[in-house]
């Protein structure tokens, strides 16, 4: 292990007019190879991807890994600019952790990371098991670990993590979860991350269009992603029920999905107050882009399949009453809206109108 002194840069002295005249803070080669350390959640590893375009922007031929969780390895791969993306499965290796295959794919992780050795490794989650991943990684010489040097609110952030990191970067305590990563790539970069910010490939804007799951859908629908697993988050159902009428009433048939079996449940029973309503079969994150990208609305509440459609620049309204709209509202699109913040709910009329507006519906 390289030694673990560091330095603290200040992620707002990172000031930079030109990607053409700027220079790294640290001696990297023309073609680096980069290592990203970001593992969970849905929405937190959507809000990394601007992270990749920035560094490719400033190095064109650089190699970019990226170590996160298994169930999510198909959803980077919709980044090209991704070589190996690599799985981590601590969430099963725990629950399993006496087995022999449980070792041989911790070993075949750490033969990943330490197979070529890396220019940068950026960890971007601020845990220590992240912290930990991103240093057991093989480094070049004078190759730094940047991570966070402090918690910013609303995020889950372990002060131990700070231990691993050769540069820690202090962002502001409220940063939006997008420019916290991306300011972790600035550090690095020399340069002030450009807007808007950039998520998926291309390829991303057609995917599973033609999954045969989505065989039967309706000409107009509006997804409502309803579920969420917290409590506080959700919407009332009566709140949805007039909403889905008033979408009934414009020609969209409302599609309701799910993910568990209570949730399935709480969809049945707002497709019972939504005329010609119709609850989801189970899909996949990665089918659920085919019915993002197909639909003529997403309405939700602050959860994951929400946050890919803003990705996307689907048009989307972003339901807020629990949480931070600072923090994760899609702000790089006039075919996003957000409505709501902690502790205000926003009334139905609200919503529908957000739903006019990013359709360019005359209200």
């Amino acid at each position: 292990m390289q030694s673990s002194r560091s330095e603290v840069v200040q992620a707002s002295t990172v000031e930079t007019p030109s990607p053409l005249a700027a220079v790294s803070p640290f001696a990297l080669p023309a073609r680096p190879r980069m290592l990203i350390v970001k593992v969970s959640s849905l929405g937190d590893v959507v809000h990394n991807m601007p992270l990749v375009h920035d560094l490719r922007a400033r190095w064109p031929d650089a190699e970019i890994d990226w170590v996160v969780e298994e169930g999510y390895v198909d959803l980077v791969r919709q980044l090209p600019e991704v070589g190996r993306v690599i799985p981590f499965a601590l969430r099963r290796w725990r629950k399993r952790f006496w087995q022999g295959e449980t070792w041989a794919e911790v070993g075949a992780l750490r033969d990943a990371i330490q197979a070529r050795p890396y220019d940068a490794v950026l960890e971007t989650q601020g845990l220590l098991k992240t912290a930990i991943v991103a240093r057991t990684a093989a480094r070049a010489a004078g190759a730094p670990v940047i991570g966070l040097g402090n918690a910013t609110q609303g995020s889950g952030y372990e002060p131990a993590a700070r231990l691993f990191y050769t540069a820690p970067v202090k962002v502001p305590r409220q940063t939006h979860s997008v420019r916290r990563s991306r300011l972790l790539g600035a550090a690095l970069t020399g340069i002030t991350p450009p807007e808007p910010p950039r998520f998926f490939g291309p390829a991303a804007n057609t995917l599973n269009v033609n999954d045969p799951l989505w065989a039967d859908l309706p000409a107009r629908y509006a997804v409502c992603f309803h579920a969420t697993a917290g409590a506080k988050k959700r919407w009332a159902v009566a709140n949805w029920h007039a909403l889905g009428q008033k979408l009934h009433a414009e020609g969209l048939t409302v599609l309701l999905p799910w993910g568990s079996e209570s949730e399935r449940r709480d969809a049945e029973a707002l497709a019972a107050g939504i005329p010609g309503a119709r609850v989801l079969p189970r899909f996949s994150v990665m089918q659920g882009f085919g019915l993002i990208n197909r639909a003529e609305v997403v309405i939700g509440v602050d959860t994951g399949l929400v946050h890919i459609a803003a990705a996307l620049c689907r048009p989307t309204v972003e339901i807020y009453t629990a949480t931070w709209r600072w923090k994760t509202e899609g702000y790089w699109s006039d075919r996003i809206a957000n409505v709501g913040d902690d502790g205000i709910v926003p009334t139905v009329d609200e919503v529908h109108a957000a739903a006019l507006r990013v359709r360019g519906v005359a209200a």
